[in-house]
């Protein structure tokens, strides 16, 4: 949910020249699947384009191609740390963190509700292109 958010913020901004996004799993129950119905059937009710995927496992190598590893909760970090061998750059974040929220992206895997997931993942994906805005007018 959090890429097709994203992609779709930094498509309307016109953005999509200077961004690769893109998700991979921290574990690998959903190897090979394609987005949940809940999330394709909100997505579509929010206006976001739903784009091909299929999920893939996270490696090692994704530290050396990324610029930012964004996981949507606390087991999501612990298991890219675990993934990457640690975060010696500062690469690894918590997608809330960027909204000052120190909670986890709720999980309608557990809940069932997939409009709470989506108000979280919309905050924090706006906090996120907010702040990497911020960090490219610095440069």
């Amino acid at each position: 949910m959090a890429q097709f958010v994203f992609q779709d913020m930094v498509n309307k901004a016109g953005l999509s020249s200077e961004f690769f996004i893109d998700s991979a799993a921290t574990s690998r129950e959903e190897i090979g699947n394609g987005p949940h119905y809940g999330t394709v059937t909100k997505l579509r009710q929010e206006g976001v384009p739903v784009l091909h995927h299929r999920a893939v496992q996270m490696t090692k190598k994704d530290y050396d191609t990324y610029d930012y590893l964004i996981g949507m909760d606390s087991a999501n970090i612990r298991n890219m740390n675990r993934i990457t061998g640690g975060d010696p750059e500062g690469k690894i974040y918590k997608l809330l963190d960027f909204a000052g929220a120190k909670r986890d992206i709720a999980d309608p895997w557990y809940t069932g509700n997939f409009d709470i997931t989506y108000n979280d993942v919309l905050e924090g994906c706006e906090a996120l292109l907010d702040y990497i805005l911020c960090q490219k007018l610095k440069k």
